[in-house]
């Protein structure tokens, strides 16, 4: 073994390869026998394509560059696409990010996507989401987002059914409208077997879909309305995150050939109004546990449980980390499909006895996973996992639970230093970053990322911490960043940096920040407010509070800051306290701010402000970067952004931590 300082050891993880590898498959559907999903394109200006996996084992992609698979609805997007077996081929559909329109495609005939939806000239579009095709009614029924006006709480959200014969291409009218919008958001319906009632979730400012939302039922008539809608489950203190029906019973399923099915609609929902989401059918839990059968729904369409043909339920559930298992909603008995994966998106999706999903591990990266759920047998059938480069230089995490302010539990992943050829001299302590996740209601799966080896591998450890707020850890743990964003956060990793110093895992003079979105306001916020830190990495993030709250941000976390600090009307004092870019003075430690310049949930107005602070701190100044990048939204998809952010993040730790990485780009910090 060789002997060499941490932050020197020579690693075959490049940024590129880290970057080739930045993002998983998603959306997972049948089409007939045939499997699909939407899979990532860092090296295609970071475009999704739509994956085929034809009976044969066979995967291509199905749609060329420049074709984008990916909604803009609510800004975070949603499920994009739909398809079926028609007469003639298969048909698909889809929502293509650029202009937002609806497209229908045949796949194995001639001729390019035909526009279903009409092009708008207000808010980028009319936006699409969750389509559903219903070719015996010649419809796909979608969730229709459409700007009124210029301001982004400007919007309406509708359920509506788009002709599949293009007639709406250019006639907004001839899109029918299934609901009203006195909802201010909806999700996709979902019809029940036989086609008479819909379901979906509604939700109002300023409530987020984790703090409260209804269950609403209507009626479908023979000519395709939707009637009679009422609530039949949630409210404002009860997180539904996905509903549905139970499949009726084939030969051999359940109930038993002759039995006679429960009472009942068959409807199928996750509440947390246990304090853990957990799966109830018509009301009634059918496996109470201290684990979470949901999540947040930041994304429409995402999908926890989906149900069989015979009556059984695959479900993703877990504490923390999750699982794919089976769930018998008669006797509450769950198994779980047997494998390495540690982490399961929130995707599935059904067929006879096989569920598709998406999985990973700390030694895998996201994987397209079949279950047959008659057997138990679990195998990868897409985007395979094929190891970039030797498993030796990927670390081992940790999985630990660190005790924060007041004695309360504090969930992390550590990730020190790995290097399968060289140690640190034995006197010397390891540099350290925190990693805070966005959301702020997200957690750190436990799964391969090539970006945290980038880091390990050369001698700096990583530590990402579940801190009050993250979900996956029931709605009490959820619940302690109430109006306590910028405090309980910032704590709680603050606390898991100062563990591992004390411990003697880290040096304490060689400890960075460092996040994305809320993250990035937790470690702006940490620079701010606390001197735990050498430096720190702030990635898209919020940074003044009364902007966001007041027309700086889109539509659905506009009211956010109600519960995350509370209402501006009633706490404006705290709005300033809190806001990084009102305390610009209180950063004595340089940081690297990195921007993508279409972002429009967390603008580069916030960047621009903060600087500018921090640029009238006459005899003051404070070493930084800013890096800006054109064509980039929130969160970074093109390989070129990830590869400089890496790249320049490396460097600020080089220059703060007096470390010597073998190849490293330079960054220059400006004073």
């Amino acid at each position: 073994m060789q002997v060499m300082p941490y932050g020197s050891w020579p690693s075959p993880i490049d940024a590129s390869l880290a970057a080739a590898h930045d993002g998983r498959p998603d959306h997972v559907g049948f089409v007939g026998d045939e499997v699909w999903w939407t899979a990532p394109r860092p090296a295609e200006d970071g475009r999704r394509t739509l994956m085929r996996r034809r009976v044969d084992g066979t995967q291509e992609s199905a749609l060329p560059a420049p074709w984008n698979v990916r909604s803009r609805v609510v800004e975070y997007g949603g499920h994009p696409w739909a398809g079926a077996v028609a007469a003639g081929g298969l048909l698909l559909v889809f929502t293509h990010f650029a202009d937002q329109r609806l497209y229908a495609y045949a796949p194995d005939r001639a001729g390019e996507p035909r526009p279903l939806t009409p092009l708008s000239p207000v808010g980028g579009g009319l936006r699409w989401a969750e389509p559903q095709l219903l070719l015996d009614r010649g419809e796909v029924w979608c969730v229709l987002e459409e700007f009124t006006g210029d301001a982004p709480t400007d919007v309406r959200r509708v359920l509506a059914a788009v002709p599949l014969d293009g007639s709406a291409a250019r006639d907004r009218t001839a899109v029918r409208e299934l609901t009203d919008d006195s909802r201010r958001f909806v999700t996709g319906a979902r019809l029940s077997p036989d086609g008479r009632r819909a379901a979906w979730l509604a939700w109002d400012h300023p409530l987020m879909p984790w703090d409260g939302t209804d269950v609403v039922v209507a009626d479908v008539t023979d000519d395709g309305r939707l009637s009679d809608a009422r609530v039949v489950a949630g409210g404002p203190g009860e997180s539904i995150a996905q509903v549905d029906w139970t499949r009726p019973a084939g030969r051999g399923g359940w109930p038993p050939d002759g039995a006679a099915r429960p009472a009942g609609e068959g409807l199928l929902y996750t509440s947390d109004r246990s304090g853990w989401w957990n799966v109830y059918r018509d009301h009634e839990p059918v496996c109470p546990r201290a684990e979470e059968f949901g999540g947040a729904l930041w994304k429409l369409g995402q999908r926890w449980f989906a149900p069989l043909e015979n009556g059984l339920v695959a479900v993703v559930h877990g504490r923390g980390a999750t699982a794919l298992g089976i769930l018998d909603p008669e006797s509450g008995e769950l198994v779980d499909a047997a494998g390495p994966w540690t982490e399961f998106a929130p995707t599935l999706a059904v067929r006879g006895d096989a569920v598709v999903a998406v999985a990973a591990s700390p030694r895998t990266a996201y994987e397209v996973v079949e279950l047959d759920a008659r057997t138990g047998r679990a195998r990868v059938i897409g985007a395979a996992h094929d190891d970039a480069v030797d498993p030796a230089y990927c670390p081992e995490p940790r999985i630990r639970t660190f005790t924060g302010p007041d004695g309360r539990e504090i969930h992390a992943h550590v990730y020190p230093p790995h290097h399968p050829a060289v140690v640190a001299p034995g006197d010397e302590l390891p540099p350290y970053v925190v990693w805070a996740h966005g959301g702020p209601t997200d957690r750190a799966p436990l799964v391969l990322d090539l970006e945290i080896a980038y880091f390990t591998s050369r001698g700096i450890g990583v530590a990402e911490v579940d801190y009050g707020g993250s979900t996956g850890y029931g709605r009490e743990y959820r619940e302690r960043l109430r109006e306590q964003w910028g405090v309980v956060d910032v704590e709680d990793c603050a606390a898991v940096a100062l563990a591992l110093a004390d411990e003697g895992a880290a040096d304490r003079e060689r400890l960075a920040i460092r996040g994305g979105s809320a993250g990035g306001w937790t470690a702006a916020a940490s620079l701010t407010g606390t001197d735990v830190y050498a430096c720190g990495t702030i990635r898209y993030p919020v940074l003044d509070l009364v902007g966001w709250a007041t027309g700086g941000t889109h539509d659905f976390e506009s009211r956010y800051l109600d519960s995350l600090v509370g209402p501006l009307a009633e706490v404006p004092a705290r709005y300033a306290k809190r806001s990084p870019v009102e305390h610009a003075d209180r950063i004595t430690v340089p940081f690297l701010l990195l921007q993508g310049l279409d972002d429009v949930i967390c603008p580069p107005a916030q960047c621009e402000r903060f600087l500018d602070r921090l640029g009238r701190l006459a005899g003051r100044p404070v070493p930084h970067a800013y890096l800006a990048f054109e064509g980039e939204g929130h969160g970074f998809r093109r390989a070129a952004t990830t590869v400089r952010a890496l790249e320049a993040e490396l460097s600020l730790y080089a220059q703060v931590f007096g470390l010597n990485p073998p190849g490293a780009a330079s960054l220059e910090l400006v004073r």
